[in-house]
């Protein structure tokens, strides 16, 4: 043999080498692989020619090659190699581990990791049964040499990883080998910890070898990391914690301090019993201690990973430390402050980094019931709001250099994006630290914040001199961007005043209110004037976080209405023509905002100044363009909440007449006839009209005033209500009645102005559905051919693409004009639905009672859906059928609804399913459209599979009598489980199948539809049975549907015959299990769970990354560990321990 081996050596030698050399043509690289992988799978030689390869002589590639040859015949070829030859294998193995490696420092790290793989794979097929002297054979080798012990970790980690971590053999090999390693852990830990020991002794000693000892001592290290996870927690502190203490100690070696520290913080963050973590305390000792913040102190920005471990290692300390600590008396409180100021230095130290990962341990002592009320937390909560202070002024970008934080950015994140996405999440930590302190020092944060607010009123605004891309515009007017100092501070600011002030009114007693002093702050800021406007945008903030205060001086509410309508109508330049920027918009839009809430949450106390409020909205209201549409609906919405306070039917009826008198007056003229028809309407609203950028677009009064309409009603149905409390309700004459089960019946002041509007709504609804119609829609101009497309912001949602975060603020918001139509468009039909879907939660039966109004709904919201595009019928879904009607209008307005709305989303997932399938070469731009209408089709269903789930209940209440509807909607339900969407499959399958098909087994079911549902469970098996939470939700529907069904149909049975490899005879054991239960044998649920599984196990398909990978068999042992079958006697049968009266019975020894 030794001629043909050489001579396949000298072929696989020129192969590799083709493989493996850059300058080797694609064509001759792909014949050498190929012929290596036919060797390997070939060739009855192949392990005299790979310990040939493996030899020391050969080049490293060679010699890996040769390991791997080993490696692939242990893993394909073990179970049918004679015995003899194993063995053979196994010495050779053991003989390239002693001698077959170059000195620890030369050999090459992958060398050494194929060269573990080996031993590791012999180890999962024989250890323990037939290699059980694997541990003593292993520490025999370390006694050669460091090459040898580095090895020997190598292999006792991997196997670790590959049992526990990744867990990639069979069940029983898995718990052979786990419980073989947990009976000789004791052992494997005091071995691993001499080695430790030995080597880092020799390391501090030596000077020539110590490079060799510490690379010994990380690989001890690393196996440690890989065993300190899983074992029990006495395996840690035997041996009076001789672990911990070494890895403490080790944190002032430089080579070996990050490793010592990943072991550190894999055992603090060990959870457990009380009783079993309670050692961990030993890490509180002063000495331990010391060495931890020693080695904190002494590391500079060069060992910044090793920092940022050490960082989560005190972290992960201050968490068990709430957990452990049951009364302050246990801890030294030296360590205490020392540990807390370690904390500190943490949270203030340049990274932010470092300083987001100790906000949730903080977050956690504020909260802790002891610890929070200790003095020394009490005194490090001021400190901490001193430091969070400058810990939210937002900087640090890795594209700048205006902090000493942008260093450390730039080591620990790829972009600006995402540094201001972590900062986003950086921040609510602190707030929600904030607020946890606020709870214990309400008064103090207070101060704090009040001292921040008055300094940053004082202090003159700083733009500086550098900016974003689009910054140089807004500095050049001596305006903020959005990264200018003092925008940056006055945010950090608000964001901290907002966050304490909110907790002021929730922890402090009302007499004990700093109310002066709030009074004095609001002051501070009615007075302050900028037309700064992202200082301004802050400023409003602090306004708001400051309202509550003028409750109680309410003669300042005046000055802080004119104040809000002041920012309402803010411009940077007067009567300017140039669109605002973002932050001017943003601006008008907080106050809006505000006024809204204020409105929401102080109606009461907002109602003696109605009057102002009202005359003021009808001033801005006389210049038409003075607001927006949204404003204007956001003043209307104000206004509807403070009038729910007049407590008075015909006072709030006759205010609301004259609110909507101008858009009833417009709503319901000659003018909007053009909602009737499609092709008046795009005239109406000039879309097909061609228009030239840069031109005004005439009709745009138009679409203002179409606009306002739809707000206005829609801010109206939205806001009105009647009274919360029943008497205030009556006495106001809100109430007309009471239901039969003694409910009353409200009516709601706004239902004869929208009713009366309503015929118009649905006529624009239905207009809207007929514009998506091939005739009209060639009725669009050039210019707006792409007006009914998804707008760009709705379409990055959808792809999951980010958005821009630094530039967006600062430039003037150009729009051309398809922009502003899609926007139109878009916001005009989203509103139409919520009009509709709130009409039924504001007017109740008034809305459900109106004559046909099921017919009115499907003749408009429901026409033309085969046109109506994926991202139009996404709100309607949402908006209009979220909003249930209450259960008896159920079979009068909800199933005409669901009826011709389930048949059409059938349809259209059998036409989508069809499409999933093609594979065609496309252009860039093609496959990104193909994405977005892939992923809206998945965002419809999902949308109606939420209305199933949310509340499945009433769904089978209404469709039970209505089979045609309730059919569709088993139809839908089975159908998506092999959809391309897990997260829909599991959801379905977990509560809405069998919640339907439940309903109707009972029936006459015929036997094609039980056997087409079971099938379809079997289908989303192999569409996402390698999803394991799939995967268990879909079994369990079958477990259900075939032990429900089988009994009366036997058609279920051929069903599973068809399965793929299924045992048939175990197939009949289960079915006799379930047709004649008192016959057979009794099994647990868990194991006849199990057994199901088994049998329908070849269904289950496998991701694309699975399908062409060989697989591995590894063998099944003897087991060793068999529990003993206690033999079955009666309980009170007497034994040693005499019978089970005599358990009971006293005697001399008790008493």
């Amino acid at each position: 043999m030794g001629e043909p081996v050489s001579e396949m050596c000298d072929h696989l030698i020129k192969a590799v080498n083709v493989m493996m050399d850059a300058e080797s043509s694609q064509i001759y690289r792909l014949e050498a692989l190929k012929f290596c992988e036919e060797f390997k799978e070939k060739c009855p030689f192949c392990v005299p020619c790979g310990l040939q390869l493996a030899d020391k002589a050969q080049t490293a590639v060679v010699r890996h090659f040769g390991l791997q040859i080993l490696e692939h015949v242990i893993k394909f070829r073990w179970n049918n190699m004679p015995q003899q030859e194993k063995v053979q294998l196994k010495n050779c193995a053991m003989g390239l581990l002693s001698s077959g490696t170059y000195p620890i420092l030369e050999e090459e790290s992958h060398i050494k990791d194929v060269l573990a793989r080996i031993i590791v794979e012999m180890i999962k097929r024989e250890w323990p049964q037939h290699w059980p002297d694997m541990l003593k054979e292993m520490e025999a080798l370390t006694s050669i040499g460091e090459a040898q012990t580095e090895l020997v970790m190598m292999i006792l980690l991997r196997l670790a990883e590959d049992v526990i971590t990744f867990q990639t053999l069979p069940a029983q090999r898995r718990r052979d080998i786990q419980q073989t390693l947990t009976q000789n852990m004791e052992s494997i830990f005091s071995f691993l910890l001499t080695i430790l020991q030995l080597h880092v002794d020799e390391y501090r000693r030596s000077v020539l070898d110590a490079k060799a000892h510490c690379r010994v001592g990380v690989a001890a290290l690393n196996t440690l990391a890989g065993y300190i996870d899983w074992v029990a927690l006495a395996h840690l502190t035997n041996d009076n914690c001789r672990l911990l203490e070494m890895l403490c100690l080790l944190l002032s070696e430089t080579e070996l301090q990050l490793e010592a520290a990943e072991c550190l913080l894999i055992a603090i963050s060990r959870k457990g019993k009380l009783d079993d973590r309670k050692p961990l305390m030993v890490l509180f000792d002063d000495v331990a201690m010391h060495y931890i913040l020693s080695a904190a102190q002494s590391a500079d920005g060069r060992h910044y990973i090793f920092l940022k471990r050490l960082c989560q290692v005190l972290c992960s300390l201050g968490s068990q430390l709430c957990f452990l600590v049951v009364s302050l008396s246990a801890l030294s409180l030296i360590t205490f402050i020392y540990l807390l100021y370690s904390f500190l230095a943490f949270t203030t130290h340049p990274s932010q980094f470092l300083r987001s990962s100790t906000q949730i341990t903080w977050g956690t002592l504020f909260r802790h019931e002891i610890l929070s009320k200790d003095p020394v937390i009490i005194q490090m909560m001021i400190k901490y709001f001193r430091a969070t202070m400058t810990n939210l002024v937002k900087t640090g970008f890795p594209s700048r250099n205006d902090s000493p934080s942008c260093e450390y950015s730039r080591h620990d994140f790829d972009s600006d994006e995402d540094f201001n996405s972590f900062f986003n999440s950086f921040r609510a930590q602190q707030g929600e630290a904030v607020r946890n302190a606020c709870r214990v020092v309400p008064l103090e944060g207070f101060q704090i914040a009040a001292e921040w607010l008055q300094y940053q009123i004082s202090t003159p605004i700083d733009i500086g001199t550098t900016g974003c891309r689009s910054c140089f515009l807004t500095m050049a007017e001596g305006l903020c961007s959005i990264l200018s100092p003092s925008a940056v501070q006055w945010d950090a600011m608000t964001f901290f005043t907002e966050s304490v002030v909110g907790q002021i009114f929730k922890n402090v007693e009302v007499e004990k209110l700093p109310v002066d002093q709030g009074i004095e702050l609001l002051q501070a800021v009615l007075n302050y004037n900028t037309q700064d406007p992202l200082i301004l945008s802050c400023v409003l903030t602090n306004l708001s976080s400051l309202f509550p205060f003028v409750t109680h001086r309410p003669h300042f509410l005046p000055q802080v209405l004119y104040k809000l309508f002041a920012s309402i109508t803010f411009e940077v330049v007067e009567e300017s023509k140039a669109p605002r920027t973002r932050a001017v918009k943003n601006v008008r839009r907080h106050a809006c905002s505000s006024i809204i809430k204020m409105s929401r949450d102080y109606p009461w106390f907002i109602l003696p100044c109605f009057d102002i409020l009202y005359n003021q909205v009808k001033k801005l209201f006389s210049n038409e363009a003075l607001l927006t549409q949204m404003e204007k609906c956001a003043l209307i919405e104000a206004l509807v909440l403070i009038s729910n306070q007049f407590k008075d039917y015909t006072k709030q009826k006759a205010f609301l007449e004259e609110l909507m008198a101008t858009v009833a007056a417009r709503w319901t003229s000659d003018e909007m006839r053009v909602l009737l028809e499609p092709a008046l309407f795009l005239a109406f609203v000039g879309a097909d009209q061609l228009m030239a950028e840069g031109t005004d677009h005439t009709t745009g009064i138009n679409r203002s005033r179409l606009s306002f309409c739809v707000y206005t009603i829609l801010g109206v149905v939205k806001r009105a209500r009647w009274p919360a409390d029943l008497e205030e309700a009556k006495a106001g004459g809100f109430v007309t009645g009471y239901t039969p089960s003694g409910a009353p019946i409200y009516r709601n002041p706004c239902t004869p102005q929208v009713l009366a509007l309503l015929p118009n709504l649905l006529a624009l609804i239905r207009t809207h559905n007929n514009l998506f119609l091939p005739e009209n829609m060639c009725r669009l101009s050039e210019t707006f051919s792409r007006a009914y497309e998804v707008i760009e912001v709705e379409r990055k949602v959808v792809l999951g693409l980010t958005q821009p975060v630094l530039d967006i603020y600062d430039s003037p918001v150009y729009k051309t004009h398809l922009e502003r139509m899609q926007g139109f468009f878009c916001t005009l039909y989203d509103n139409c639905y919520h009009i509709l879907g709130n009409a039924g939660l504001s007017l109740h039966q008034d809305f459900y009672t109106i004559e046909g109004l099921a017919e009115q709904i499907v003749g408009s919201a429901l026409i033309s859906l085969d046109n109506v595009p994926d991202h139009r019928l996404r709100p309607m879904l949402h908006i209009l059928l979220s909003y249930w009607p209450i259960r008896e209008y159920y079979d009068s307005l909800l199933c005409p609804l669901l009826g011709p709305l389930f048949v059409y989303m059938l349809q259209v997932r059998a036409h989508t399913s069809l499409l999933e399938d093609e594979d065609e070469a496309c252009e860039e731009n093609q496959v990104t459209q193909e994405m977005l209408e892939e992923q809206l089709v998945r965002l419809v269903t999902r949308e109606v599979l939420d209305l199933l789930t949310s509340t499945p209940g009433s769904v089978t209440e209404l469709s039970l009598p209505l089979q045609d509807i309730y059919m569709t909607l088993l139809t839908i339900s089975f159908t998506s489980l092999s959809w391309k969407d897990t997260s829909n499959c599991h959801r379905t399958a977990s509560m809405v199948c069998w919640t339907l098909l439940r309903q109707v087994v009972g029936g006459n079911l015929l036997p094609e539809a039980v056997t087409w549902f079971y099938a379809s469970v079997l289908k989303g098996l192999q569409m996402h049975g390698q999803h394991e939470v799939c995967n268990s939700a879909l079994t369990q529907l079958a477990l259900i549907i075939y032990d429900n069904l089988r009994p009366r149909y036997m058609e279920l049975r051929s069903v599973m015959t068809q399965i793929p490899s299924i045992n048939l005879e175990a197939l009949d054991q289960y079915d006799q299990r379930l047709l004649e239960p008192s016959s057979a044998q009794k099994v647990g649920e868990k194991k006849r769970k199990d057994q199901f599984k088994k049998l329908i196990a070849g269904t289950v398909g496998k991701d694309l990354g699975q399908q062409f990978k060989k697989e591995v068999h590894i063998r099944n042992l003897p087991s060793l560990f068999k529990k003993p079958k206690l033999e079955k006697r009666d309980i009170v049968e007497p034994s040693e321990t005499g019978s089970l009266a005599a358990l009971f019975s006293p005697t001399q020894e008790d008493i």
